[in-house]
Formats: structure tokens, C-alpha cells, sequence
């Protein structure tokens, strides 16, 4: 079977080519269809939705009214072909490529920041302004903490890492010892 990324790409890009479109802005879209995703990734909502006594009609029905606040006519409309085509699961992977797709459009980047310690809201600051010019790009920083790292930090930014950690500088040199 295809990968669950590979069937989302073009639904995903389909719903960004109109959301680019509308003038509604593309971080109303971004939340419609995240709160879309929330309401598939429910597991009873899963079991509901491959229930084979409900036809199309009722599991749109169904799932519309589970998302709060309901959604414009156009995702209502989405939902409906994404159910026809029994892809309706795939929701999660369509609003995490949307989000991908909209931070591209607007030069925003997902930083990935992994730290030994814990992190101040300052120091995070200080750390995106060093790293926006390296990568060219506004950068959304999420930190979370390993001790593992001993000390530093590593940044994740696409497919680009940044390892300052004194784990990786140790394994470097455990490298170049034993070479």
C-alpha cells in the first residue's frame, strides 16, 4: 500500500491551491483544517467513520457536526469528496502538509529545538535570531528538553540539523579516535 504522506499530497494541495486562492487568508484555512484533523485522529470517531452500515451522507453528517465551530460550505464540501473516495482518515496528514504548504508560502520554517536543560523564553529568542539568518528563513521554534544531550542544543529545521551538543561532539571524537 502507498504511503499514507504520498495519498495526502494531493488533497493537500488541492485544498491549498483554492485556499491560496480565497481571500480569507491561509491561517483560517490552517485552522479549519487542523480542527478537521483533531476530530479524525479520535479513535471512536475512526471506528464510526468505517462503520459500512452508514453511507456517505451520514458519515458526513456524522463527522461535520463533531468539529466545533463548523466549517465554511468549502471544507464541508471537502470532507464530502474525501469521504467519497474513502480518505477521510488521511485528514491528519492532509492538515499537516496544508500547514507545511502554508509555511513555505509565507518563508516560515518549524525549528525543532531539542536541549539538556530547560530553556528561557529569552534564551530561545536569542538562539531563532542567531539561526533566521543561517537558514534565510522566520523560523517557529519548539523546544523540548533531553538530558540525554548532555549540554548544547540541536536544531531541526527541515532537513537540515544543526548538533552543538556535547553527545555529538563525543561521538565525533569517539569517531576520530577510533579511526
Amino acid at each position: 500500500m502507498a504511503e499514507l504522506s504520498t495519498v495526502a499530497r494531493p488533497y493537500s494541495e488541492a485544498l491549498f491551491a483554492v485556499a491560496k486562492a480565497d481571500r480569507g487568508g491561509l491561517a483560517a484555512w490552517a485552522d479549519q483544517a487542523q480542527r478537521l484533523a483533531h476530530v479524525a485522529t479520535n479513535s471512536d470517531v475512526r471506528s464510526a467513520m468505517a462503520d459500512p452500515r452508514l453511507s456517505d451522507a451520514q458519515r458526513a453528517s456524522i463527522f461535520l457536526s463533531l468539529v466545533q465551530p463548523a466549517v465554511d460550505k468549502q471544507f464541508q464540501n471537502f470532507v464530502e469528496l474525501l469521504i467519497a473516495n474513502d480518505r477521510l482518515l488521511l485528514l491528519p496528514q492532509i492538515a499537516e502538509q496544508f500547514q507545511a504548504l502554508k509555511d513555505e508560502a509565507e518563508g516560515v520554517a518549524q525549528a525543532n529545538i531539542t536541549s539538556a536543560f530547560p530553556m528561557s523564553e529569552d534564551q530561545v529568542s536569542q538562539l531563532i535570531a542567531l539561526l533566521e539568518p543561517k537558514f534565510g528563513l522566520k523560523l517557529k521554534p519548539h523546544v523540548t528538553v533531553d538530558a540525554a544531550l548532555i549540554g548544547g542544543v540541536r536544531v531541526l529545521v527541515g532537513d537540515h540539523v544543526l548538533d552543538t551538543s556535547v553527545q555529538a561532539q563525543l561521538v565525533r571524537m569517539r569517531d576520530t579516535l577510533a579511526a
